[in-house]
């Protein structure tokens, strides 16, 4: 049986999360989807659409959508849909965990990592962050969950832009960009996003695709190779001026090297620095040039979960360089810089 892919939707209060979930679980989208549904969430999407007071925890919809709720434990739940899959009870051909209320989405990630049954079932495709355009400012600078949401994603979602100015819209966005340079932005409507641009994003695949949109490293003056140490730390000389108001503890920085790296030196570093900051690390990433080896190495973690893989060989005059992004909450960068220049080769 091929693996289940999931997705991860986390967001805002506001940001039409239940908006989007009642579509999938009531559209004619023509896929077969199981919704786990947080139940302590504060807005509910049971209430309405499941206007029946029901004891069941699994509720076939119209569209042959399943909505489920988690009474205990994600992992039970995950593996009690599994098994009536398998047994033919229930038929679905994706799972879309809703974590309203849950401030941080890495323990739902890691589930997928660290625990075998589960790994062995299903392939967390993406976490999805719905961002709303007319509160998102006041909500970044209050609460660090909704900072962490962002860290997070691997597709951002702002919803509510026509309740703004373009320019409000934009510095919203330039700021998210700060803290995470490695997902894409789309602009939505109430949940009228097409399905398949939430779907299988694949933002959890090892590819050596690095996806950090160049447009931005080259507006930050990161945009030679050859310049592989940057002093500056994201947004210090930016040429946004509404930008300097926010110093969010949500950051990103990438580190570019065209030197090899020593495989064991780095393992090595990594793996401590993952020790000590792996609360704060919400998502890391790499494409990297290591020593003796003539194929691209793929990394990348949630928190203290790490993981690597061999990606494709170097093209012919493909220059030779490492790419890393590091997202989280006030990281130590410049110790980050040395320690990864100490690995070299």
């Amino acid at each position: 049986m091929s693996l289940i892919p999931v997705t991860i939707l986390t967001g805002f209060l506001g940001s039409g999360k239940t908006t989007l979930l009642k579509r999938i679980l009531t559209e004619a989208h023509g896929q077969r989807i199981a919704v786990i549904e947080n139940e302590f969430g504060e807005e509910n999407i049971d209430n309405d659409i499941l206007v029946a007071d029901t004891e069941e925890q699994i509720i076939q919809m119209s569209n042959g959508c399943i909505c489920c709720t988690i009474r205990e434990d994600l992992r039970e739940t995950l593996s009690d849909l599994a098994k009536q899959k398998k047994a033919g009870t229930l038929t679905f051909d994706r799972v879309v965990i809703e974590t309203t209320g849950v401030a941080d989405p890495g323990p739902v990630a890691q589930t997928f990592f660290m625990d075998d049954e589960i790994a062995e079932l299903y392939l967390l495709d993406a976490i999805v962050t719905l961002v709303d355009a007319k509160h998102g400012e006041k909500q970044l600078d209050d609460r660090q969950e909704a900072r962490r949401q962002v860290g997070f994603a691997d597709q951002i979602f702002m919803s509510k832009t026509d309740l703004v100015t373009p320019e409000e819209a934009d510095a919203l966005s330039h700021r998210i960009k700060h803290m995470n340079p490695r997902a894409p932005q789309k602009r939505v409507h109430f949940g009228e996003v097409p399905i398949s641009e939430v779907f299988d994003l694949k933002g959890f695949n090892l590819n050596a695709k690095l996806d950090i949109d160049p447009d931005f490293l080259k507006e930050d003056g990161h945009g030679h190779g050859h310049h592989h140490h940057h002093d500056h730390a994201h947004g210090e000389h930016c040429d946004h001026p509404h930008h300097h108001a926010h110093d969010d503890d949500v950051k990103s920085f990438v580190y570019k090297n065209t030197k090899p790296f020593d495989a064991t030196k780095l393992e090595d570093f990594l793996g401590s620095m993952v020790q000590i900051y792996g609360p704060k690390m919400l998502r890391y990433k790499g494409v990297l040039h290591v020593k003796g080896m003539e194929r691209k190495v793929v990394f990348q973690g949630v928190h203290q979960l790490m993981g690597s893989d061999m990606g494709p060989k170097w093209a012919a005059g493909e220059q030779k360089i490492s790419k890393l992004v590091f997202i989280g909450i006030d990281l130590p960068q410049d110790l980050f810089k040395a320690g990864l220049d100490q690995c070299l080769a």
